[in-house]
This record gives structure tokens, sequence and C-alpha cells, in this order.
């Protein structure tokens, strides 16, 4: 479900029509399964008889909305008609219906008039607000609230839907509701913030769907834009750095090229009972969720959340770095400030302009000389990664990467490319607006710069790398000879350890009463055993190997070998040199000597 497409829609259908009735099947069906499955018509509902009044609610079938007056602002006697969450705390409002006529009175009624419109009358019959449809109808409706927070105007008699407060939305999005446009009849689904926290009339800031190719969400601020999502790439924004390729997005994009409409739908949150995405008074546009009341709001999404995502922070062909940190401007590689006194006063939002002009090469013009061109004097491309995709894109018909850097290259106008996943070919004609750098994620932004740029950062490049190169040699040089220096000393150590243990052995035998005892080199053994072969082994006991040998003079001899696992010490070896040497038998072969060699004991 989770897909972009461009669809093909036949010629000679009324496009207001195809917008307003058939959006629902066409747009987003897979979610309106939901809706037919588990739709309910058991509970009150608005009729002209039976109106809603100050006081009075109306729940949705499984008791999750409600509809009816509420005041946010207790310091003003103003009442509005609206639809709130009942079963999560804090209570959070998802549609206002008189935003900017409030009632004033003590009494006022929500009914069906006699032209099948919603309106609600103050206690004088006032009209403070109508639904505004004036639909052809039996004269019979009624006003329901479903189970998904939507305000239904049903015809009793056909059961068609003449009026729903989810074509209408105001601050907040639910699932299955969406945002779309349509340039032909030029209409707007959009969402549009409070005043303040407790002021539910239309405040500065709108969230809207573009209708560039790919589209991208965005938030303006009065006429300017505030902040975007960055293009759609079949799954995920790609100027939101939480929704890479892992995210379970539940937005869905239908985009129709051919007729200039374009539909975003939100889904239910997988796990979760209940979510909502919701534009602040103050801009930033909020993903929450929960699983009752128990639980409360959970953050899921949230934007803006650094200064950098605000539109056009660095200027043009500036780029902002969003770090943990402050964030920090500087200008894209071969762009300098346009105001270098501004710039240094962190007054960015001039921005940049080029060092050095593009070439106007042939290649460049695409004529059939553009292959004797020099390469030395051709533009070239720069890399930037983990970007976020600059605003004014374009969609170019590139079947790769390569192809998308020659058709930018063969193009005059074409500043830079970027070859997206999901998307394709995206190319800037113009200034680059909105360029932002994340620590991580992001996309590969190719920035087209004069040869003599790229020349300059190859000749650094070849500098750092040899510099690099030549401290790297030097350090394994150093540490080879630290090593070898280590080595040298320790092996001294080894033969002195060595020397005063065989010296310190003898005395100790000899002060112990076992003289005439020779003491014998490990290489001597390793000689005589043929370094201890299998072929030499007599047999094995708990605390060691016995093996035969042979001496140089022919002697032969037998070895015993402590296992190093054996325990058996330095004590523990004294006793046995002293036992075996004293022990006389003509089944006994005499003790000639003993070895020791680091943990060897012989």
């Amino acid at each position: 479900f989770y897909s972009y497409s461009y669809i093909e829609v036949s010629e000679g259908r009324d496009l207001l029509h195809n917008t307003q009735r058939a959006e629902m099947a066409i747009f987003y069906f897979p979610c309106l399964l939901l809706l037919t499955m588990f739709s309910s018509y058991g509970f009150a509902d608005i009729t002209t008889s039976s109106p809603l009044s100050i006081r009075q609610t109306l729940s949705s079938p499984d008791g999750t909305f409600e509809l009816g007056f509420f005041n946010p602002n207790s310091s003003q006697n103003h009442q509005y008609v609206g639809i709130w969450f009942t079963k999560v705390t804090p209570r959070v409002y998802v549609w206002v219906a008189n935003r900017e006529n409030p009632v004033t009175s003590s009494t006022a009624s929500l009914t069906i008039n006699s032209n099948g419109s919603l309106v609600l009358l103050d206690d004088k019959q006032k009209l403070l607000w109508s639904s505004g449809e004036e639909a052809l109808t039996s004269n019979e409706c009624r006003a329901e609230l479903s189970d998904y927070g939507n305000l239904v105007l049903v015809d009793n008699v056909t059961g068609t839907h003449l009026w729903q407060s989810f074509e209408h939305p105001t601050d907040t999005m639910l699932p299955l509701s969406s945002l779309m446009y349509a340039i032909p009849n030029n209409t707007r689904r959009v969402l549009t913030s409070w005043k303040s926290n407790t002021d539910p009339s239309p405040g500065e800031f709108v969230a809207e769907l573009t209708p560039e190719v790919p589209p991208q969400g965005l938030v303006r601020k009065g006429s300017s834009p505030y902040w975007r999502s960055g293009p759609w790439a079949e799954t995920r924004f790609t100027g939101i750095l939480e929704m890479d390729e892992t995210y379970v997005n539940p937005l869905t994009m239908v985009q129709d090229v051919v007729n200039g409409t374009g539909v975003m739908t939100f889904c239910a949150l997988r796990n979760f009972d209940v979510s909502y995405i919701k534009l602040t008074w103050d801009g930033s546009l909020n993903v929450r969720r929960s699983n009752g009341s128990n639980t409360g709001w959970i953050k899921h999404l949230e934007g803006p959340l650094s200064s950098c995502d605000l539109y056009g922070t660095c200027g043009a062909n500036g780029m902002c770095i969003r770090s943990i940190s402050t964030p920090t401007c500087k200008c894209l590689k071969g762009f300098v400030p346009k105001s270098d006194d501004e710039w240094n006063s962190g007054n960015w939002t001039r921005g940049c302009v080029r060092r050095t002009e593009l070439s106007s090469s042939s290649s460049c013009q695409g004529n059939s000389s553009s292959t004797t061109q020099s390469k030395d004097t051709t533009d070239g491309f720069y890399r930037v990664a983990n970007m976020k995709p600059p605003d004014s894109y374009e969609l170019a018909s590139s079947g790769d990467a390569e192809q998308c850097r020659q058709g930018c290259l063969g193009n005059c106008s074409c500043s830079a490319f970027s070859y997206i996943n999901g998307i394709g070919c995206l190319v800037w004609k113009h200034e680059l607006l909105d360029v932002v750098q994340f620590t991580q994620g992001g996309e590969f932004l190719f920035i087209r710069l004069a040869r003599s740029e790229l020349a300059g950062s190859k000749r650094i490049k070849i500098i750092a790398v040899s510099a690099i190169s030549l401290c790297v040699i030097i350090i394994l040089g150093l540490a080879a000879f630290g090593c070898w220096r280590y080595r040298v000393k320790q092996n001294g150590q080894a033969r002195v350890a060595m020397e005063v243990s065989e010296d310190s052995w003898k005395n100790h035998l000899k002060s112990q009463d076992v003289s005439g005892l020779n003491f014998f080199e490990m290489h001597t053994i390793q000689t005589a055993t043929d370094n201890f072969s299998i072929s030499n082994k007599l047999g094995q006991g708990g605390f060691g190997t016995v093996y035969k040998g042979k001496l140089k003079d022919g002697k032969e001899i037998a070895i015993k070998r402590l296992s190093s696992s054996s325990g058996e010490g330095t004590e523990e070896f004294m006793n046995e040199l002293k036992l075996i040497s004293k022990l006389q038998h003509r089944n006994l072969v005499r003790l000639l000597g003993y070895c020791i060699e680091g943990e060897e004991k012989l």
C-alpha cells in the first residue's frame, strides 16, 4: 500500500466530481476497506427534529470520539463545536466547525436545515456556521460520527454521503483523512493551525501538499515557506531523516500528473489504537499515537526539529549543517558569501554566489562539436553526501545515474542533480534553496562547478592523501622500531633471568645436599629427544610425559617433562629432585640432572 504512482484518467470526465466524489475510492481504497467492514449506525444521530445543543454530545459507536460544544479558554465565553478523543488524556481536539464565529450566547444548536445542510444556530437563530452543501436530497438526512472521527451527513433514503468533515479538515489529520490538490479547478485540502493554544480561529500556518513532481509536504507561514519535507520517494519524504528505508510509513501518496491532481492519505499507525497528525499553532507538525488513557500520547514524529529545518536558513547556495550542537551555515563548494560582513555577523539570509562562473563551452550547448571540447575547460560535478534535496527541483527522464549526470552536463541551465532511489533523476536549474546537510543518512547531491574549482579540490586531495600516507609510514616505522627494541630488551632480560635462575637453582640444590647434578640446556634436551618427538614418548602420568633420548656422547637417557597444568611449583620440583637423587636400586636409573627454562621443568 505504501506506493507512489503516476496514473492516467480517461479524458472527458468531470475533474471536480473526480476529486470530491471518486477520490475516496480511487486514492485510498485500502484504507476504506476498514471503514466498510466496521461502520455502524446504531447510535443517536443529529436530525432536523433532534439537534445537538450545548452540554450535549454525540459519541462515535465505539466511544473513541465525541462531538459537542467546548470552550478552550475559560476566560472567555466562547463556545465552539468540535470533535475530540474521549479515551486519552490530555484531550486533543481534531476538528472545529465554527472557527471564525464562536457561540457567545448561552444556547445554540447544531441541526440540519431544509436544504439538507448541517448548520449551527445561536439563540436568535442566527447562522454561525454551515456545511455549505445544498445537495439534492430526499429531505431526510442525519449527521453521524463514525468510529474514525469523521462527521458525516447522510441521506437516509439513498445512503449517500452528502458532506463529511474529512473533506474539510482544520488543523488535524486522522487515519483515512487526506490532503490533496487539483490544479484544473484550483482546489486544495490543507491543514490550518489554530491562532493560539486556546484560540481555534485560523492561525498563520498552513500545511499543504505541493503539485511538484514528485510532491512534497510544505508548511507556510503566511505566504512564505516555513518548513518542507523534501520530495516523496515511494515510501518516505527524503527531507525527514527519521523516514529511512526501514521506516513503516503511515502515509500513502498518489499523484496523477496528467490531470494535475495529488492525494496524500494518512493510515493508522500499526500496533496503536489511535493516532493523529496535527499542525500546531506555532508551525510544528506532530505525529502522536496512543494505546489508551493510561499511556497518554507518545511522540512518533515531529518537525521542524532544528533551526536548519526552517526554510532557507542559510540563503541561496548556502548549506546548513544540522548537527547536535548549534547548527551552522557555510557556502557550498565553489561559492562565496554574497556579503562577507553580513555572513560573518551571522546574517546568512542573502546566501552565497559562485566564485567562478560555469563554462559556456559547446558541450554545454549540446551541439555536435562537443566531443572535441577539452576536459580541462568543461564543467564538472562535486559530490556532497547526507543531503536534504534542495527546493525547486524538476524530475528528469533519465534512465540511470550516469544518464542523469550527462543530461545535466549537457544543459546550460542545470546547476545540480541527484539520483534518488524511489524517484530517479532530479535536477536543479536555478539557485539551490533550503540546502541542509545531515550528520547521517540523506542523499547525494552533485553540484556543477567550473573545472578550475574542481582542479583545486583535486590538488588539495592529492596533498592531503600524500601527507596522510607519509604520516602513516612514519608511524608504522616508529612502531616497528619500538617493537624491535622491546623484543631485544625482553630477550636480554630473559637471558639474564635464565642465567640467574640457573645459578640460583644450583646454589639452592647444593644447600639442600643435592650436589653433583648436571644442569642441561633446553636445546640439548630438544636435540636428544628429537624435539620431544611422539616416537620417543615412553609414557604419560598425571604430572607430565616421559621421553627417551640420546646425548651426543651416545648415553641413553629418560626425560620427564612436567606438564604446565600439573600445578607443581618450585618447592614440589625441588622435593622430587631430592627424593630421586637419593634413591638407589638396581631397577632404578640414576638421576643425571635437570633443566629449567621459563615455564619448562625437566
